[in-house]
């Protein structure tokens, strides 16, 4: 059976900001949702790019030797695979990510 999924429902099984939650599964692909801040840690994932959705709010991704990238309520930025990078939310606010099943949030 098809299952739609309510982005606002999953809002609310968010429990802490940096901790995802599984939206869907798309072939080898996830969709999950995360509360972003504060800020993280700089990383990078040696073997997969990163997509980043700003469903809410603001979010800025920092990066090494380049400007950080503000995003917007509605744009989306990938991070090409070992890219060191460090999300940051001045504001509370909401990201999908996109990424592969495999992938492991906190880096490599």
């Amino acid at each position: 059976m098809l299952r739609i999924i309510n982005l606002e429902d999953k809002i609310k099984e968010i429990r802490k900001p940096w901790s995802p939650v599984d939206i869907a599964r798309v072939n080898d692909q996830v969709v999950r949702m995360a509360l972003i801040k504060g800020e993280f840690h700089w990383h990078k994932h040696t073997h997969e790019d990163e997509l980043f959705y700003a469903y809410k709010g603001n979010i800025t991704i920092q990066l090494k030797d380049q400007p950080d990238i503000v995003l917007h309520e509605g744009e989306i930025v990938v991070i090409p695979k070992g890219m060191e990078h460090c999300p940051k939310g001045d504001e509370p606010a909401y990201n999908l990510l996109f990424e592969p099943s495999s992938l492991q949030t906190r880096g490599d």
